[in-house]
């Protein structure tokens, strides 16, 4: 007879960038085992205090009790906590959470996050994704993935359209694909628009608007090189899991912090190169193996289900 499918229980919260890190995750287990996945929006703080304390967990109910319990974002962790107290299961919380450690089976930390030697912790290169190369690649494709002012970055639009002018003049055989994010300022598009001009055909632009879910995933495994504005983490990540070449564009920095201090690893280690080394001369990075989500998945299978 053939073993029944770990089930998880995938916890969302509503923000695409977390739902992303426990899709990649499933992903990963996906490819090892038989799995039966349930999905279940996080409930607020106060109705999981209540689920907490009662032992009981109605979103669950009718549902199979779940071998694996996983979210990313502080909102997912007491649902996920108040689940396990009703329904058992081992907790995997995708981020370094405000609760302590010792709540949670497993946390997968960013290094970038300075997680504490624990037990409980996995550190993990950034953020996991859903992201798999593709078998052919396009060498003279390449990407330009533009953010947005943030929490750590604020935005210099004549300097940034300056270095992508500069991309182009100097690879000149290489088609390109511009796409923006949600945090991209209105201006910038209109502010662009003298440079697509000039570039005729071989830059291609896609605001966020436009583009589907499925989208950058296939750009991203497709295309030979990818520069990424310094703000947006995440997508750095996903460009070096999905095997690009990365380089990062530049944007002013508010304050040093954990998303620049994780950004200067990955440039000291040349797994990325910064806008400025290039223009120095410095090359592309050699392709690497990168693929967090598949060895979170591997750790997962060999201290926990094999043996169960």
């Amino acid at each position: 007879m053939s073993k029944a499918p770990i089930v998880i229980w995938r916890f969302l919260d509503g923000k695409p960038g977390h739902e992303n890190q426990s899709a990649g995750l499933v992903q990963a287990l996906q490819e090892r085992v038989s799995i039966e996945v349930h999905e279940l929006p996080a409930a607020g703080r106060l109705a999981s205090i209540r689920y907490w304390a009662s032992g009981r967990f109605p979103p669950g109910e009718g549902l199979p009790a779940p071998d694996l319990i996983l979210g990313a974002g502080h909102a997912t962790h007491l649902p996920m906590l108040a689940a396990r107290r009703a329904r058992g299961g081992r907790v995997v919380v995708m981020m370094k959470p405000s609760l302590p450690l010792r709540c949670f089976e497993l946390c997968l930390v960013p290094r970038h996050d300075a997680p504490p030697a624990s037990t409980h912790v996995l550190v993990t290169e950034g953020v996991l994704n859903r992201m798999r190369p593709a078998a052919e690649r396009e060498s003279d494709l390449g990407l330009i993935l533009v953010g947005g002012p943030s929490k750590h970055h604020g935005w210099d639009e004549a300097g940034l359209l300056a270095a992508i002018g500069e991309l182009l003049a100097r690879e000149p055989r290489r088609h390109w694909r511009l796409t923006t994010s949600r945090r991209t300022p209105p201006s910038f598009l209109p502010a662009l628009a003298p440079l697509v001009k000039q570039s005729s055909e071989r830059l291609e632009v896609l605001p966020a608007e436009q583009t589907g879910p499925d989208w950058l995933p296939q750009q991203l495994s497709r295309s030979a090189v990818a520069w990424v504005t310094a703000d947006s983490v995440s997508m750095v990540y996903e460009a070096l899991t999905a095997g690009a070449a990365v380089g990062i564009l530049p944007v002013p920095e508010k304050h040093p912090g954990r998303v620049s201090r994780g950004l200067r690893q990955l440039v000291d280690e040349r797994r990325v190169v910064d806008f400025a080394a290039w223009q120095q001369g410095a090359g592309y990075p050699p392709a690497q193996p990168f693929n967090e989500a598949q060895r979170c998945a591997q750790w997962i299978m060999e201290r926990w289900l094999n043996a169960s």
